[in-house]
């Protein structure tokens, strides 16, 4: 006689009291958390505006030529490396260390932080706002928090600025709650899941609608309409996700060499100069589009998926990932993501033009796909990211089973992150 399967009793709801008052701190952690990316990002649109157009066109100099781009890019690693020597705090702690989940750093140590993501993001390095941005919120949020209403939890504060900038970051909810319940698997909760992620769901939706009505972002590249899958599209979104996850596993393992060979330069004066230069001639070898977060150069190479030629696609994807590599080691303040859809964006946009049976919809999210499952080791983001880009539900279901052989290929793996002591997290 079959022994009958003992069910788990369920964990015990929440009282809707106990939830109800989390929604006024959840709502204004997600406006104001919106607001100062938003800021940060404008005024470091300005001045990207001087430096890329006002004053080459000043001088009589090319706003994208060779010298330029070296002389910006080096002066860009000065002026993050005074900050990083001389400003109290020191921008904290070493980007290599740090991946979305943030510390809750010392409020004197935010302003420096700020200050050189905003020149960072205007120079021209392959990094975006994520990272830096988070650990503001979340200092922000845990400082103000704690003596508005002291007696809630710390982890709330971090929960709810986290998931916040990740709403205002994707202009969407969505990716907030994917990354919640990603960070929350495994865990012993206390109450259901749903209760568990209601407070930063809020926040995350509210940092969402901010942005979306103040800067109306999008995230659709406007590819090709793509129809109903085939077994062609299938075996494509295999292929090319599999070598993103190869290509962007090559960068993993090269991080700490070159994190390493950075660090022994020994002070942030001379190692972010010269991360700066070596920036500027990767510039000058994959052109202007691989300069700067990567967004809005995706939108460019992406309205035109034949305006360029495989070795010229192939060039950005090793240029632009070579770029990256280099900001995220010689101590620019920033995150990974952006730069990664660059990359793998670039190399769909190669299979589609070595292979024209590869619809440009299918390479750019199965590209974007691998790079971002082995640089972030987030599969519900990666996935999330990838299928945004193209407005097509069918892409969906190609997604998740091109997931499954690039996952195997990074997962156990290092990660794109590092100990204090410069080994590789894993």
């Amino acid at each position: 006689m079959a022994q009958d399967t003992v069910q788990p009793l369920p964990a015990p709801a929440t009282p809707a009291r106990a939830l109800l008052p989390l929604i006024l701190p959840a709502l204004v952690v997600g406006v104001a958390a919106s607001l100062l990316l938003l800021g940060v990002e404008s005024a470091a649109e300005e001045l990207q505006d001087v430096l890329w157009r006002n004053l080459p066109d000043a001088l009589g100099v090319g706003r994208y030529s060779v010298l330029w781009m070296l002389v910006v890019l080096t002066a860009t690693g000065v002026a993050v490396g005074l900050v990083v020597w001389k400003v109290p705090g020191h921008a904290g702690p070493d980007p290599a260390t740090s991946g979305l989940d943030a510390p809750v750093l010392p409020l004197a140590v935010l302003p420096g932080l700020l200050l050189a993501t905003a020149l960072m993001l205007a120079g021209g390095p392959s990094l975006g706002p994520e990272n830096p941005i988070i650990a503001v919120n979340v200092g922000l949020a845990f400082w103000l928090g704690r003596r508005l209403l002291p007696r809630a939890p710390g982890g709330l504060w971090v929960a709810l600025a986290e998931a916040a900038t990740i709403g205002a970051l994707f202009g969407t909810p969505v990716a907030a709650a994917l990354l919640l319940s990603e960070a929350l698997a495994g865990r012993q909760l206390k109450g259901a899941l749903w209760d568990n992620v209601f407070a930063p769901l809020v926040a995350a939706a509210a940092g969402s609608l901010t942005t979306t009505l103040v800067a109306h972002p999008t995230f659709d590249l406007h590819l090709p309409a793509f129809g109903r899958p085939g077994w062609g599209d299938l075996l494509a979104s295999l292929v090319i996700a599999s070598v993103a996850a190869l290509l962007g596993m090559a960068a993993v393992r090269a991080f700490p060499y070159v994190h390493g060979a950075f660090a022994r330069l020994g002070h942030p004066m001379v190692a972010l100069p010269v991360g700066g230069l070596v920036l500027g001639l990767l510039g000058a070898l994959g052109g202007h589009l691989t300069l700067f977060k990567g967004l809005d150069e995706v939108g460019e190479i992406a309205a035109d998926p034949d305006g360029w030629s495989a070795g010229q696609f192939a060039t950005m994807t090793v240029v632009k990932l070579a770029a990256l590599l280099v900001a995220a080691s010689c101590g620019f303040r920033g995150g990974r993501i952006f730069p990664a859809v660059f990359v793998g964006a670039a190399l769909g946009l190669c299979a589609h033009a070595l292979v024209p049976a590869v619809h440009p919809a299918v390479g750019v999210a199965s590209g974007v796909l691998g790079v971002l499952l082995a640089i972030t080791r987030q599969g519900w983001v990666s996935l999330f990211t990838a299928a945004v880009l193209v407005a097509s539900p069918a892409i969906i279901a190609l997604l998740c089973m091109a997931s499954l052989p690039a996952w195997l290929l990074v997962t156990g793996r290092p990660q794109m992150q590092l100990r204090d002591d410069g080994t590789p997290v894993r």
